[in-house]
């Protein structure tokens, strides 16, 4: 069955980012010039997927208003004779068919994904977290709306950690079936040290079966009273297989400073209108360190 729906949860309060993340959503932080959320639709809609479900929250008004069309807006730049810039205005509000979904209580990632399954319905669907960016040069999804058609099963998302790290993610063990591909056996959420051998990490980047929403109706909230999605994933690979695919490309983790700031510069370096002089203001900096 072809992949046609993407969920993307934004419905965290995004405390790593205080107090910027007060009154702005955290996934509309600007990666240069796009808050960090266009560049993950951007994806969505680079690999062929057809809707995107937004898991919001109170005070997430400002993602839906970013895609939608602002007549207001439009009708100032054509007037100040502004046309590329209402061009690429209107381009982002017909970008993709979203629709959102208001996760009311914070009970954790497993049950914002189970808020969409009226939307999902019975079929296969991407997950993306709004604060995972991957820059490649054919869009993480899909190269795993690649591998799907040929394993027609659940996929996460890898990539390879320092084993002192491990405990900072969660971990994929299992039998490997070719090169990037492993057969999942076992999942861990952040590992106590020495207690796997793997250096897997899972990033923000799922295909699952529908078959995940009764299992996240089911699943005991763990630690604080929250539903995991990693419990979940692993009675869903226990049900009906799983892989995890080592994806081509580099991840940024922009909820966190550090990723954040690495993923500005990243994407300043291949932004057209100012990576020359991005780059010479790089060496400049770098000159007199």
């Amino acid at each position: 069955m072809k992949i046609r729906k993407a969920v993307i949860p934004v419905a965290g309060l995004g405390t790593r980012f205080l107090p910027a993340s007060k009154a702005i959503p955290k996934e509309m932080l600007t990666i240069v010039d796009r808050p960090t959320i266009q560049y993950i639709v951007e994806e969505v809609v680079a690999s062929g997927i057809e809707q995107v479900i937004l898991i919001t929250s109170e005070g997430k008004a400002a993602i839906e208003n970013h895609f939608d069309y602002n007549f207001h807006l439009d009708k100032i730049l054509i007037e100040k004779k502004k046309t590329k810039l209402a061009e690429e205005m209107r381009h982002i509000s017909n970008l993709i068919d979203i629709v959102s979904v208001r996760q009311k209580k914070p009970l954790g990632l497993g049950h914002a994904i189970w808020m969409a399954r009226h939307v999902v319905g019975n079929e296969p669907f991407l997950v993306l977290l709004g604060d995972d960016l991957v820059l490649s040069e054919q869009p993480c999804c899909k190269q795993m709306i690649n591998l799907y058609r040929e394993v027609q099963e659940s996929i996460v998302a890898i990539q390879q950690v320092p084993l002192d790290q491990t405990y900072q993610y969660g971990i994929v063990e299992g039998r490997k079936v070719r090169d990037r591909v492993i057969k999942v056996d076992r999942m861990v959420e952040k590992p106590a040290p020495g207690t796997t051998r793997s250096d897997m990490a899972i990033i923000g980047r799922y295909i699952l079966q529908p078959d995940i929403f009764n299992i996240l109706e089911t699943t005991t909230p763990g630690h604080g009273g929250e539903i995991q999605l990693t419990d979940a994933l692993l009675a869903l690979s226990n049900k009906r297989g799983m892989y995890a695919y080592q994806f081509d490309g580099t991840r940024f983790d922009a909820g966190d400073k550090i990723g954040y700031l690495k993923a500005v510069i990243a994407f300043a370096l291949r932004h057209p209108d100012i990576c020359v002089d991005f780059s010479d203001y790089l060496k400049d900096v770098a000159g007199q360190l």
